[in-house]
């Protein structure tokens, strides 16, 4: 009889709805993202956990696996184009890399001025990045799982209902060791999140013996 071991956990916690978060996942580990309650957007960076310096770079992860959208077996990439992680498992098919993160700004020109005093992903990331040391300066494009954002013929990009469901997840294997900063989007301007932010439920294993 074959016994397969049970990872060890080392976070399982809930993301709750517009809020920031962040952890390490050890080489080798794996970081889980739940959509808990379907149709949230989840926006995403990635840095080295010991040198910051290494950092996710959407450029060199498109040109690696030549294209645009990520799934299973894609490999993300620093901007050196060395691995930094590698999605080993995907029950939505499709997340985006060329949407970026909304700030008050964007909300503003995209928007309304109405919408200045809105709570935005770039805040989130600079909340829970000043944690770790990073400022506004070490901000990158970033990947939005979850969220759908097709290419129209003329090239422009849509921002239209998800492809996800409740439960759905993803599963992510860290190449190296990785910091990871996630905003759970507090977008209500536009369908990423079904203009309603929900919780999303984030694990995070040891690496298997």
């Amino acid at each position: 009889m074959t016994v397969t071991a049970t990872p060890t956990v080392l976070i399982d916690e809930e993301v709750g709805e517009r809020g920031p978060w962040s952890g390490v996942v050890p080489a080798g580990g794996t970081l889980t993202l739940v959509d808990l309650h379907g149709n949230q957007a989840v926006d995403t960076l990635f840095y080295g956990a010991d040198d910051h310096r290494i950092r996710y770079s959407a450029q060199a992860t498109i040109a690696g696996q030549g294209n645009i959208f990520l799934t299973t077996g894609s490999v993300l990439r620093d901007q050196e184009s060395q691995p930094m992680l590698t999605i080993i498992e995907d029950e939505v098919g499709n997340h985006d890399t060329l949407g970026g993160a909304c700030s008050q700004e964007s909300n503003t020109l995209r928007y309304g001025q109405h919408t200045k005093h809105q709570h935005a992903c770039v805040e989130n990331f600079l909340i829970e990045g000043a944690a770790h040391g990073l400022g506004k300066a070490d901000l990158v494009g970033n990947i939005n799982f979850y969220m759908n954002v097709p290419v129209d013929p003329d090239g422009s990009l849509g921002i239209v209902d998800g492809l996800s469901a409740p439960g759905k997840k993803l599963v992510l294997c860290a190449e190296i060791d990785t910091l990871v900063l996630i905003s759970n989007c507090p977008q209500i301007n536009n369908p990423c999140n079904g203009f309603d932010p929900t919780a999303v439920r984030v694990v995070i294993t040891a690496p298997e013996d």
